[in-house]
């Protein structure tokens, strides 16, 4: 069975890479997760506030960053610092043999221009820029959020020659009119989606509760749908992350069109191990189906080939409200007929 992928530029061995998290902060489960067979890894997130942080401290670390040496036995397992993400950085790429995406998670060019740069020179295989942004200003309109993604992207575009990926929330009015518009900048990939992490309430308290909950398979249904509408109206490539748990919701998000999928919950539930078993078991499915290769399965349920896209949404907006009625009749309602 032929798995191999073309994403962000680079030839995968198969569609399955792990997404930013904390794994990726462990060299030994960085290991793990290349035993397993992940295609590539992107690294857990350099935030701009700890660039602007560090900066501050050190204002010499954006004209010289340390590049070289290995990481310090004193290395938390979760780098703090950008120093210390690029000799983790440096110190991955010395031991595998699989592509390595950094990831840069801000909200302004200034907060991570130099240090996509320097992760460049650390040898990063490529770059994936992770937009974050709850708009809370009544006075910026919609124009004026998506600019700003557009001005880094530009900017960082222009400063580095590693491929370059664009993770993105689900809160854009018209999510294929800004894919387009990252296209142009010569953008290489979209990531689709961040996931919604934001406070609770602690009602005793009054305050904020913070707390992660991992993802599950019904977090897959969006990014479905966000991808069948742009596979094969965008020369952009795909990645799916989040909600992805088994291996049918692989084959759902490689026949929406997606190049790659992006594991990480299930990876933090079950350790490095599960990708082999989600593979194995996508790669068993595909030769049960009579498919010989990935690229025969990708984009066969995309809207591209569906005729008018908005009628077919439409459709299925009202279909899906009509299913309650048809699977949820009342109670009085006569038994069907055999």
């Amino acid at each position: 069975m032929d798995l191999t992928t073309r994403y962000l530029g680079l030839t995968l061995s198969n569609p399955f890479v792990c997404g930013a998290s904390p794994l990726s902060a462990n060299l030994d489960a960085v290991l793990r997760l290349e035993d397993a067979g992940a295609a590539a890894i992107v690294m857990h997130s350099l935030f701009e506030e700890q660039i602007l942080t560090s900066a501050m401290r050190r204002p010499h670390v954006f004209g010289s960053a340390r590049l070289g040496g290995t990481a310090s036995a004193s290395l938390s397992a979760y780098a703090q610092t950008p120093e210390h993400y690029l000799e983790h950085l440096l110190r991955v790429k010395q031991r595998v043999g699989i592509p390595i995406v950094a990831s840069l998670n801000g909200t302004t060019p200034e907060g991570w221009l130099q240090y996509a740069r320097a992760l460049e020179r650390a040898g990063a295989d490529a770059l994936e820029l992770n937009f974050y942004f709850i708009a809370t200003d009544p006075d910026e309109d919609g124009r004026a959020v998506e600019q700003r993604v557009l001005d880094v992207v530009a900017v960082v575009k222009e400063s580095v020659s590693i491929p370059l990926a664009v993770k993105l929330s689900p809160f854009y009015s018209s999510l294929p009119n800004v894919a387009a518009r990252l296209d142009r900048l010569g953008t290489d990939g979209l990531v689709l989606f961040n996931r919604f992490y934001q406070a609770d309430i602690d009602p005793a308290t009054r305050g904020t509760a913070l707390h992660v909950a991992l993802s599950d398979s019904s977090d897959l249904l969006l990014r479905l749908h966000a991808v069948a509408i742009l596979s094969g109206r965008t020369r952009l490539s795909l990645a799916v992350s989040g909600g992805v748990h088994d291996a049918m919701d692989a084959v759902k998000a490689v026949m929406a069109g997606a190049h790659v999928v992006q594991l990480v919950s299930a990876l933090l539930r079950h350790g490095p191990a599960r990708l082999g078993e989600i593979r194995r078991s996508f790669e068993a499915w595909l030769g049960a189906q009579d498919y010989g290769s990935l690229s025969r399965l990708r984009g066969t349920a995309s809207l591209a080939g569906r005729g008018d896209a908005e009628r077919f949404e439409r459709g299925t907006y009202v279909g899906a409200l009509q299913s309650w009625t048809r699977d949820h009749p009342p109670a009085d309602h006569p038994p069907a007929d055999d």
